[in-house]
């Protein structure tokens, strides 16, 4: 049963991030404004960050390069958060995060320039994929099946750039601190960045507080933080390169047919060819032997 206990990890996470990516830009819609569901979010963050913790023996690293690295770390997935909730208020879920699964090739490169690592033929092509399939994501030669308009486009880009970024100094932690002091600095930092959201919020504006607001955030993020806390798990019971492509491109393939369902319509050609493309190249970028 322990061999196994990687898959189960990793499919609670897979699937628990499939359903929180769909669902994660209603309670906006109802009302309650995207900067509140970030404190939201933060603080969803704290059962599973003091669970991990306590699970280690409250072994928690406080030199400077650990608090350096988790505030890294912290700030990077925190402020790739605070975008997203505002991205899938202004654009389709289906879209935004197929994009950000493509957020290894940020990672790959960084490692390949900085840290002189060299990704195999795999990763090669799965980064010759994402760039061809981004630009599909816009591209619509006439055509249009939405009125998102642009800017979520660029959001998501962001985001892929920050989660990239807080996966390459992952790496760099991971040579001196364990995993459960990063999810620590994590949590703390996503705390620490509340003050920033609530002074954003605008409270001239009616604020949905009832069931489909806050609680509704809290039932979808607690997803976000089921998710990340499982696959701590999943990547301490089996091998990265098996648990990376199922949750880095399943998760997304999960919200986009969710989307899709939910919102009863087929993208254009193009944008399913993205979707597609991006899903293979971001298990070709998980699965590369020579990254992982």
């Amino acid at each position: 049963m322990k061999s196994k206990l990687w898959l189960i990890y990793a499919l609670i996470t897979t699937i628990s991030w499939g359903i929180w990516g769909a669902f994660t830009g209603f309670p906006a819609e109802n009302g309650f404004p995207d900067t509140l569901i970030y404190c939201v979010w933060a603080i969803t963050m704290v059962p599973p960050a003091l669970i991990v913790l306590k699970l280690n023996n409250w072994k928690l690293e406080y030199d400077k390069k650990a608090i350096m690295y988790g505030s890294i770390i912290g700030l990077l997935g925190a402020g790739g958060q605070m975008i997203l909730f505002h991205a899938v208020t202004v654009g389709p879920t289906y879209l935004i995060f197929p994009i950000i699964s493509l957020s290894p090739m940020v990672t790959i490169i960084l490692s390949y320039t900085f840290l002189k690592e060299r990704t195999g033929i795999l990763g090669t092509i799965g980064i010759i994929l994402a760039i061809v399939a981004l630009p599909l994501f816009e591209y619509s030669n006439g055509e249009s099946d939405t009125d998102y308009g642009y800017l979520w486009f660029i959001y998501a880009i962001f985001i892929l750039l920050a989660w990239g970024l807080q996966a390459y100094f992952m790496k760099l932690a991971n040579a001196t601190m364990n995993g459960e002091s990063i999810f620590f600095y994590m949590m703390l930092t996503g705390l620490l960045l509340i003050p920033v959201a609530w002074f954003m919020t605008d409270f001239n504006k009616p604020i949905n507080y009832g069931a489909d607001g806050p609680w509704l955030a809290a039932g979808i993020q607690i997803l976000n933080s089921i998710g990340a806390l499982c696959l701590v798990f999943a990547f301490r019971y089996g091998k990265a390169m098996v648990v990376s492509p199922l949750t880095n491109a399943g998760a997304p393939l999960i919200t986009a047919i969710i989307s899709m369902i939910i919102l009863g319509f087929v993208p254009n050609g193009y944008k399913i060819a993205g979707i597609i493309l991006a899903v293979i190249a971001a298990v070709l970028l998980a699965i590369d032997p020579e990254e992982n």
